[in-house]
């Protein structure tokens, strides 16, 4: 009976021994670029060289970034993803936080008088709840650390959380975690 199986084992590799070979190559290329992947998550492929600065020197979080986890709006009375990070400090004022052109200088109710600014691979750093006089224009090129703005408490939408800067950071027209980028929670 032994010579039989192994027979049948014989057999069965001699039939089907390239296809477990090739199967076998697929899954470990296949678990080599998954771990690789994995590894390579935390920052997107081309932006670990740029040198992002900080918007606001000496500052406090007040409400971090959350784009599953819902956070309360007190001024709103509603749950909502904060897919920005809420910060204050002493001076209040606001800095560039990477070389790039100033795109957008406006206003709206909820978020208040914001600066868009468009940087290198494809990064947009939008700086919301600003006081209405801002140090920058349309068409301006900014570096980073160049202070641009002063927060105030313009974003009628965050009444409740007084003076502050509404930060929000894109990559590819996505919003995705300043803390990714910047040291925010040193502060």
């Amino acid at each position: 009976m032994e010579i039989g199986r192994k027979n049948r084992f014989v057999e069965f590799i001699k039939k089907y021994g390239i296809f477990v070979a090739i199967g076998l190559v697929i899954f470990i290329t296949a678990l080599t670029f998954t771990l690789i992947a994995t590894l390579n998550s935390g920052v997107p492929t081309g932006t670990t060289n740029l040198s992002f600065s900080l918007p606001m020197e000496n500052a406090t979080v007040i409400k971090d970034f959350s784009a599953t986890e819902l956070q309360n709006n007190e001024t709103l009375n509603q749950w909502e993803a904060h897919k920005s990070v809420d910060l204050t400090s002493e001076t209040g004022e606001v800095f560039a936080v990477l070389d790039g052109e100033v795109i957008g200088v406006d206003y709206d109710y909820l978020g208040g008088h914001t600066i868009t600014i468009s940087h290198a691979n494809g990064f947009q750093s939008i700086y919301s709840s600003l006081a209405q006089q801002v140090d920058v224009a349309v068409g301006d090129l900014v570096v980073g650390g160049q202070k641009i703005g002063q927060a105030s408490t313009s974003a009628n939408g965050e009444l409740e959380m007084a003076e502050h800067l509404h930060f929000t950071l894109k990559l590819n027209d996505k919003a995705v975690d300043p803390n990714s980028y910047l040291d925010l929670q040193a502060k």
